[in-house]
């Protein structure tokens, strides 16, 4: 097999895009089809050990597999301006038309990536290059705006800032001074430091579903797509809504699959039970890029993994439950059942009137809104503490088992006191033992009900209108549990509050349940099969460590989450590495203004006795009136300093 670390791609401006190339020996004489990983995350050591469980494999299987460095990452020339910008779309098209010319390719492509490497796979086929025949699209989105790490449902989520804070430290560190030799890695690095984007700002200022966020989304042109997609996502991932909304939008071959995971490959999952994704991925890429007969094209439109009740346990590693197969998607077997609300009750309609004050410590059950397998409480605790500060409407104790299956939708009638509110609305199981168990959630900015594209404020005390429709969900209710309707005016840290604090109240409303009906088709996914593991020398441990602090006289919460990664010595590159964020969360809880966060993202890459060294200071405040953001970046060569730069903004809300 031909391995090339560090295989230059030019594009038509000059850059060089380095990539790791796999290719069987055979395609110097048979052409062979080209299969594209594409994203920012440093492929010489951040993401070198996932590559090596996939790359390797199918281009022993006849491919040419490229993991490809955007601009301005890693190895490869340029600068980073933004995610999914113009400029990466655009040369993500033309490194595919470069590939397909290459001798050793027969022409045809093929994309695949998770989070950044699924969002730029399915955004590069909505402009319909011709060689791209096939992309596999794992924990992803069709919606910018509205199912991403920035917003949802008009509300900021509390990760934007995290996100910002953590994208500024991956790309904070240089290339690699083995493959970009002389002083011209030093210049590079010390230019990509200079020409950082302040992009908290950027993303806190489209705070509306604006040109900036249309702009990749693939919902506003699922009918360019001319390659098949088969798009796959996790039901414990921050992403869980793709699956559904491309298999049902978009024109070319399509499927879904939709399993118990976080934010991983199939294979490599931390929540069992993970599958054997690269035969899956493997006969996609047959049917469609060596244009094989293998029926791939006849396979379910829609699969999902039904999770089974558990009581909840923030560290789970598997989820009982079945797979199930839907030839078509939505299926003709979902029937909607209206629950409306009544007083306390769900399922029976009656006059009610519920006040929902805003208490900043409803939310702190959620979890993590990307569970990676890294540290302790990623997943969603029981529920109970949270349902305790919302307003809480119970269906009677099930007599049979009910799957839901889709995105359950919620109508409410209410009317705040105050110009400015928000609504949080969670499903949750309620089981015998009294754990209450999240199955799914929906956020609705109420400035924003009437549509995203712009704000109307509230009329104090005028009833209003409002629906919602939560996450996609599989889920097995059973017989002896109730289904819950938690709805409260609150969600942090899993988003920023409102500026100050207000009431809702609550006189009306409906649940629309979809309930898989009929026989099921079981499905089943074999295991992940096993592939030789990178080998990493553990040159120091890591720890990781969460807590919440509550102080009763004063009111004030925080939270404290510290993330310290293995210091690694890479036993192929000799390359050393190691991380750390801590965070800090702070809020009072009777006012909403009082939020902020501060996080401290450490970052080293080294090999021998050279190393360099990064630090982001992250610190974001939500006043009654605007977000203030502050960010520092500071750059150290071995004890030398070589750079520091502060950025600062006030932003409107």
């Amino acid at each position: 097999m031909i391995i090339d670390r560090d295989f230059g791609i030019p594009l038509p401006d000059g850059t060089r895009l380095s990539a790791k190339l796999w290719m069987p020996d055979s395609a110097k004489t048979e052409p062979v089809p080209a299969i594209i990983e594409y994203l920012p995350y440093r492929k010489t050591d951040g993401t070198a050990a996932r590559d090596d469980t996939m790359h390797p494999w199918f281009a022993a299987r006849g491919y040419a597999c490229l993991r490809v460095d955007r601009r301005g990452c890693g190895d490869s020339e340029g600068l980073y301006d933004d995610e999914y910008s113009e400029q990466e779309l655009q040369d993500g098209v033309d490194l595919i038309h470069w590939i397909a010319a290459q001798p050793w390719c027969t022409g045809r492509i093929g994309m695949q990536g998770i989070s950044w490497g699924g969002f730029n796979g399915v955004q590069i086929a909505a402009r319909a290059p011709e060689p791209l025949k096939a992309v596999i699209s794992i924990g992803t989105t069709a919606d910018r705006y509205h199912d991403d790490i920035h917003y949802k449902g008009g509300i900021q989520v509390g990760e934007n800032i995290g996100w910002a804070a953590t994208a500024m430290s991956w790309f904070s560190t240089p290339p690699d001074p083995e493959l970009m030799g002389g002083n011209t890695w030093r210049d590079t690095w010390l230019s990509r430091l200079e020409n950082t984007p302040f992009v908290a700002e950027r993303w806190t200022r489209h705070s509306d579903r604006d040109a900036y966020w249309k702009h990749g989304s693939i919902c506003e042109s699922y009918d360019t797509i001319k390659a098949s997609v088969l798009v796959m996502g996790g039901l414990h991932d921050g992403y869980r809504n793709a699956m559904a909304a491309m298999v049902e939008g978009i024109d070319a071959p399509v499927q879904g699959i939709l399993g118990p995971w976080g934010h991983k490959y199939p294979h490599i999952s931390h929540i069992a039970p993970a599958i054997d994704y690269l035969n899956v991925a493997l006969r996609w890429w047959d049917r469609w890029l060596k244009q094989m007969d293998n029926g791939a094209e006849t396979d379910p439109a829609y699969r999902a993994y039904v999770m089974d009740s558990v009581r909840p346990d923030p560290a789970l590693d598997a989820r009982p439950g079945q797979w199930i197969a839907e030839s078509s998607w939505p299926s003709p077997d979902i029937r909607i059942e209206a629950l409306p609300l009544g007083k306390d009750v769900l399922g029976q309609e009656s006059p009610f009137s519920a006040l929902l004050e805003t208490d900043m410590a409803c939310g702190r059950a959620f979890g993590e809104f990307f569970p990676f397998g890294f540290g302790p409480g990623e997943l969603p605790d029981d529920q109970t503490h949270d349902d305790d500060l919302s307003a809480c409407f119970d269906t009677d104790i099930l007599t049979e088992d009910q799957i839901i299956l889709g995105a359950p939708e919620i109508s409410l009638r209410l009317s705040a006191d105050k110009p400015r509110a928000q609504i949080a609305v969670r499903l949750c199981d309620i089981r015998p033992d009294g754990t209450s168990n999240l199955i799914t959630l929906g956020l609705l900015n109420l400035r924003h009900r009437e549509g995203f594209e712009t704000k109307t404020d509230l009329v104090p005390g005028e009833t209003i209108y409002i629906s919602l429709k939560l996450d996609q969900t599989a889920y097995r209710l059973p017989a002896g549990h109730r289904l819950r309707l938690a709805v409260s005016g609150s969600y942090w840290p899993f988003c920023w509050p409102e500026g100050e604090a207000f009431t809702l109240t609550l006189t009306g409303g409906a649940l629309n349940l979809p309930l898989r009906q009929g026989e099921m088709t079981n499905w089943a996914f074999d295991p992940p099969i096993p592939t030789p593991a990178r080998k990493f020398r553990e040159l120091k441990g890591g720890r990781e460590h969460k807590a919440w602090h509550d102080n009763p006289d004063t009111g004030d919460i925080s939270l404290e989450i510290i993330g310290e990664h293995a210091r690694l010595e890479d036993e192929q590159t000799g390359i050393i590495t190691e991380s750390a964020v801590h965070e800090q969360w702070n809020i009072t809880r009777n006012d909403p203004a009082s939020a902020k966060v501060t996080m401290v993202w450490t970052r080293s890459f080294g090999r021998g006795d050279w190393e360099v060294r990064t630090r982001v200071t992250a610190r974001m405040a939500g006043q009654r009136d605007a977000f203030v953001i502050d960010q520092r970046l500071e750059a150290w060569e071995g004890a030398t300093p070589v750079f520091d730069k502060s950025w600062h903004a006030k932003v409107p809300r």
